[in-house]
């Protein structure tokens, strides 16, 4: 089991996994919602993040916690700290 350590500096985010297919890595999708610099609207702008996930706890659907970390590969430089919600299978 990896220990993970998370400074108080470290960005976290809240996320629902998309992908699960990679060994010990999850894709992480972060929603979040911004007002349109023009129109006032309020608009859903996502993003993916690469996410650690060495315990395997985490899989597809499932709402998470990441939190940044040392670059652990070429794309993968945050780690899953917690899972929030289980999806409904």
């Amino acid at each position: 089991m990896e220990r993970v350590s998370v400074s108080s500096s470290a960005r976290s985010l809240v996320g629902r996994v998309v992908s699960d297919k990679m060994m010990k890595t999850v894709v992480v999708l972060v929603e979040r919602r911004v007002r349109h610099a023009v129109y006032g609207k309020i608009v859903a702008r996502s993003k993916k993040y690469h996410a650690r996930n060495s315990d395997l706890s985490a899989k597809e659907g499932d709402i998470v916690e990441i939190s940044e970390c040392r670059p652990i590969a070429k794309t993968v430089s945050w780690r899953v700290t917690r899972l929030l919600d289980k999806a409904r299978r």
